[in-house]
């Protein structure tokens, strides 16, 4: 198991500051030393429905939450590949869970910080992946899809929600080979009243999460 551990120092500069993050489920989440054991899926879908995309300069009377992205993202990995595994459409659905304790920071400032955001997030979406039965590492292969699938979704959010021009949005790429069906749905998005992005994304990380176990039981059944 490979969790990212290289978190800069600087990053705990009182040893005895309180680190943790006490969640609505009564779980405490260590920040800087995550525990899958104290990471729940209610938790992340009430906090990632909750925080902006875009720092909120989207269009609209709600806000396009990161669960609604996160939605977003999972249905373009399917429609890039259809026969996916299930358990890398839920990869692709948490691709950004850790945003439901750190918020979503826009690219320009996480580079701007001192300490090594990146891999303070990838340490814990680790220890995500681990709570959900996923690698703590993806295959690279893998981590390439949901990338794509990420820059997709920010064209059309660019142009769709947050008052980017065509030619400004091709700074996250050229989206090409979608399905007519799936541009029409991307070049009309409506952010989703909070509640309902929560109930969408829980929703949906339950029927990825039982397509999976029923694979698993499949696979169990054909061994001699």
């Amino acid at each position: 198991m490979k969790i990212a551990r290289n978190i800069e120092t600087s990053m705990r500069p009182n040893a005895g500051a309180r680190a943790w993050q006490r969640m609505l489920s009564g779980r405490r989440l260590d920040l800087l030393d995550p525990s899958p054991l104290d990471i729940e899926v209610e938790d992340i879908a009430h906090g990632l429905a909750r925080v902006a995309r875009w720092n909120g300069q989207t269009a609209g009377e709600h806000a396009f939450s990161v669960a609604q992205h996160s939605l977003l993202v999972e249905t373009i990995v399917g429609e890039i590949e259809p026969a996916l595994d299930a358990r890398f459409r839920l990869a692709s659905l948490i691709h950004d869970a850790p945003e439901y304790v750190i918020g979503d920071l826009i690219s320009p400032f996480k580079a701007a910080l001192s300490l090594d955001y990146r891999a303070f997030e990838a340490k814990l979406l680790a220890a995500i992946h681990v709570r959900f039965g996923l690698p703590a590492e993806l295959p690279p292969e893998i981590t390439k899809l949901i990338k794509r699938a990420d820059k997709i979704a920010a064209y059309y959010e660019a142009i769709t929600l947050a008052g980017f021009s065509r030619e400004e949005a091709r700074r996250f790429g050229q989206p090409r080979g979608l399905s007519p069906a799936l541009v029409n749905t991307l070049s009309n998005l409506s952010p989703l009243p909070t509640t309902e992005g929560e109930v969408r994304f829980l929703k949906r990380f339950k029927q990825l999460s039982a397509q999976r176990g029923a694979r698993t039981r499949s696979r169990q059944a054909k061994r001699p």
